[in-house]
C-alpha cells in the first residue's frame, strides 16, 4: 500500500466568530509507515483534528500536508485519506460486503480481487457471518468493525481512525488491537488513530499526542509519556492508577534534601544530597514551591517515609491497590504482592529518589524525572 508522511504546521480551528478555539497552534508529523495516536478528554480537539486532516472541517489557519503536498484546501475525495468513523456511516442500501468493497468498486478493481480482499478483510475483524447482511439488522460492534473494514480495504496514502473499537466488548477488542496492529505495519500504513482510551492508544501507537484544551501538551512514545511527563497534565492523564501528586516545600541543607508536603503536619521524603544531581539542585532551590509526582508502582509500603492512614485495601488477583490518606490527601500504592493493610490501619510509604517527577506549582512545567533535569 501507499506510504506518506503528514505534516500539520502551525494549525488553528476557530469556530463560528471566534467563541470556540478549538485546536490551538497545532504542529506535528506523522512519519511513513507510522502509527499516531490523538489522545486526550473529550473537547480536547482531537477530533477537530481529524476531521480537519479528513477534509470534513476547514482549517482557520495554518497548514495540512501529505508527501509534501498541501492539502488542507482540497476536497475530501482528492486527499488519498481512508477514513473509519466512530459513528459507522454505513450505506444502509447495501449489505455489510457491498459496503467494505464499495471503495474497490470505485478503483475498477477486477471482481475476484474485490471479493478475495472484503472476505480477507472480514475474516480480520470477525464479520465473516454478516457479509450478506445489512446494515439496520447487525449490532453496533458490527457495523462498526465494517466501518473499519471499508477504510483499512482501500489503498490510501493516510488512514484515519475515529475511536474505531469504542463499540466493541474488552475481550475482542483486545483481539483485534493486535490484528489491526499487525495489519497496518505489514502494509506499511500511515496512521493517526483518535481515542480517550490509554491502553488502546499504548497497544497500538508508536507515538502519542496528548492534547488539552486545543493544545498539544506531548508528542512522545507511550514509554516516554510515562516516564518523562512534559509537564504536570501529561503526568497525571498518562497512567492507571493516575501519578499521585504532592504540593511540597523542599530545603537544601547541603547533606540532605527534604521535601515537606504542605499541610502535611512537618512530614518530610528525607534524601541524601548526593542522591541529586548538581544541576538539579541548583534549579530546585530557585524554585521551593513545587509540585511532587510519583506513580502509584513506585510507591513501597514499609520502610522509612511518610505515616499514612489505610482507607482501602484491595487484592485484585495479581496487584494489590492500597488507597491511604497523608493530611487529606490520598494516595495510591500498587504492589505486586499480597498485602494485609486493614482499613484505619497505620504504614510507612517510602519512595526511592529515581522515581520521583518535580514540576512547577505555577504552569506545571517538569523540572525533573529521577533525580536529574527533565
Amino acid at each position: 500500500m501507499m506510504s506518506s508522511e503528514l505534516v500539520l504546521q502551525n494549525v488553528d480551528k476557530i469556530y463560528g466568530s471566534g467563541a470556540v478555539h478549538a485546536v490551538k497552534d497545532l504542529s506535528f508529523s506523522v512519519k511513513p509507515g507510522e502509527i499516531t495516536a490523538l489522545l486526550g478528554s473529550s473537547g480536547c480537539g482531537k477530533t477537530s483534528t481529524l476531521r480537519m486532516i479528513a477534509g470534513f472541517e476547514t482549517v482557520t489557519r495554518g497548514s495540512i500536508a501529505l508527501d509534501g503536498k498541501l492539502i488542507h484546501a482540497l476536497p475530501p475525495a482528492q486527499r488519498q485519506v481512508a477514513m473509519a468513523f466512530e459513528t459507522y456511516s454505513l450505506y444502509p442500501p447495501l449489505t455489510i460486503a457491498e459496503n467494505i468493497s464499495f471503495a474497490l468498486k470505485a478503483q475498477r478493481l477486477a471482481a475476484p480481487d474485490v471479493g478475495k480482499r472484503v472476505k480477507d478483510m472480514a475474516e480480520l475483524l470477525e464479520i465473516g457471518d454478516v457479509l450478506n447482511k445489512y446494515p439496520s439488522s447487525v449490532s453496533g460492534g458490527q457495523q462498526q468493525r465494517a466501518s473499519l473494514g471499508r477504510a483499512l480495504v482501500r489503498k490510501a496514502g493516510l488512514y484515519l481512525l475515529d475511536e474505531p473499537m469504542g463499540q466493541l466488548e474488552p475481550q475482542l477488542r483486545a483481539v483485534l488491537r493486535g490484528r489491526i496492529k499487525h495489519y497496518l505495519r505489514e502494509h506499511n500504513c500511515t496512521t493517526i488513530l483518535v481515542t480517550h482510551d490509554q491502553t488502546e492508544a499504548n497497544a497500538l501507537a508508536d507515538r502519542i499526542a496528548v492534547m488539552e484544551g486545543g493544545v498539544l501538551q506531548q508528542y512522545a512514545t507511550p514509554a516516554e509519556l510515562k516516564v518523562r511527563p512534559a509537564n504536570l497534565f501529561v503526568g497525571t492523564f498518562i497512567g492507571e492508577p493516575p501519578m499521585n501528586v504532592f504540593p511540597v516545600r523542599m530545603k537544601d541543607d547541603g547533606d540532605r534534601i527534604a521535601f515537606t508536603i504542605e499541610g502535611g503536619e512537618g512530614q518530610s521524603l528525607v534524601y541524601k544530597a548526593a542522591d541529586f544531581s548538581d544541576p538539579l539542585r541548583q534549579r530546585l532551590k530557585r524554585e521551593p514551591s513545587l509540585m511532587l509526582g510519583v506513580r502509584p508502582h513506585a510507591v513501597h509500603i514499609g520502610g522509612q517515609g511518610l505515616k499514612a492512614r489505610v482507607v482501602t485495601c484491595q487484592w485484585l488477583g495479581d496487584q494489590t491497590h492500597i488507597a491511604a490518606e497523608i493530611a487529606g490527601r490520598t494516595v495510591v500504592s500498587v504492589s505486586h504482592e499480597q498485602i494485609a493493610a486493614p482499613p484505619g490501619s497505620e504504614v510507612f510509604l517510602s519512595i526511592a529518589p529515581q522515581e520521583l517527577h518535580v514540576f512547577t506549582s505555577g504552569d506545571g512545567a517538569a523540572i525533573a524525572h529521577g533525580a536529574a533535569l527533565a
